[in-house]
């Protein structure tokens, strides 16, 4: 009997914590669900644990789907998807989906499909990033496109978009899909400004603030946007649902900028420096390029517009950007935006899934201690 490897969701019972991991199991067969217990799995942090406790059986329905949704007669199409899916993120985006139509009082079964769809868009992203970025590493693992090549990576990513559009058309919410698929829009267009910035040491703060602001923040904004419209929720609540994902996101991309030159690979999930050799122009570099001398910035030039890294070029990059208050500078720019999506929760009534969204926003600024 044939066997195949697909991704499927570990808990270690419903009321800790979600993981993720693969098995094996006869191909064709159907898997409602698996509860392995991980042994020396390393605990989540506390600012995210309500979260987890809440929405774990309805991230256990999103697992469900993806699994269902990742299938194909392509065998290469389940495998190279399962191979990301598997590599163990958060999964913070259709967590916010699930979270925010609950904290609107939803309680049908539609959500559990638009975080799906969410994180399948987001699976998506991710694959074409790394053709993008020539990245040899995502969350610590070796990337699709080293393993599968180029063209697999984008042809998977663009099979991923299929199913999460199919996903969002079931739903039956005009809304929702015009939400989630303007949201998809405005991540290729961000992808295409960061593509544009590469390597362009003269990028300003605003310029790098709208990259991230379509690239990143655009989905965490409808992921949560469309848990109101579920809901059926004002124009008022939907707008602060998106305004709270939206600073939320660029919170996160934010400090995952700082990270890459301060953090670790097993926190940040990545080899630390990849966005420096990779010649990214991040809100570190911008700060630091801006406040240093003439010989700072040629320093700048030569390792990200000439691609001229040499041996200990990471670690002067990570002293420069220090030597300029970058680090603490960006960091204090997340608190910001985190402030903003926090208060922007202030017109709901208080809930255990109002305090675990505003836990969320503790979690990824806490990433930088």
């Amino acid at each position: 009997m044939r066997r195949q490897r697909i991704p499927i969701g570990l808990t270690a019972n419903r009321a800790e914590r979600i993981y993720w991991g693969l098995v094996e199991v006869p191909r064709g067969s159907s898997i409602l669900g698996v509860v392995i217990p991980l042994a020396g799995a390393r605990e989540p942090r506390a600012s995210l644990q309500l979260l987890f406790d809440l929405v774990g059986d309805d991230m256990a329905g999103v697992n469900r789907i993806i699994l269902d949704k990742a299938r194909s007669d392509v065998e290469l199409i389940p495998e190279l998807a399962g191979h990301l899916i598997d590599s163990g993120g958060k999964r913070l985006r259709p967590m916010l989906t699930i979270a925010a139509a609950r904290m609107c009082g939803y309680d049908g079964v539609d959500h559990v499909q638009l975080a799906a769809s969410v994180e399948f868009m987001h699976t998506a992203t991710l694959l074409h990033d790394d053709v993008v970025d020539e990245s040899d590493l995502r969350r610590g693992k070796e990337s699709a496109r080293i393993l599968w090549g180029n063209e697999a990576s984008v042809l998977v990513g663009d099979f991923l978009l299929g199913q999460a559009f199919k996903m969002m058309v079931d739903v039956g919410s005009l809304e929702a899909l015009r939400i989630l698929s303007n949201a998809a829009a405005v991540i290729a267009e961000g992808e295409v400004m960061q593509l544009i910035a590469s390597k362009n040491t003269e990028t300003n703060e605003d310029e790098y603030l709208a990259i991230i602001d379509a690239k990143t923040a655009a989905l965490f904004a409808a992921a949560a946007e469309v848990g109101g419209v579920l809901a059926g929720r004002p124009k008022t609540e939907k707008a602060a649902l998106r305004s709270y994902g939206k600073n939320l996101g660029i919170a996160f991309q934010l400090l995952d900028d700082v990270l890459d030159y301060s953090g670790d690979q097993e926190q940040l999930g990545k080899s630390v420096g990849d966005d420096f050799r990779e010649g990214k122009i991040t809100l570190p570099v911008v700060l630091s390029y801006r406040r240093g001398s003439g010989e700072n910035r040629k320093f700048w030039r030569r390792v990200l517009q000439d691609s001229d890294v040499r041996d200990g070029d990471l670690e002067e990059a990570i002293a420069l950007v220090r030597q300029h208050g970058a680090i603490d500078d960006t960091v204090e720019r997340a608190r910001h935006y985190g402030s903003i999506a926090h208060d922007a929760l202030a017109i709901f009534p208080d809930t255990n899934y109002k305090a675990a969204l505003l836990d969320t926003v503790a979690f990824c600024i806490d990433r930088a201690h």
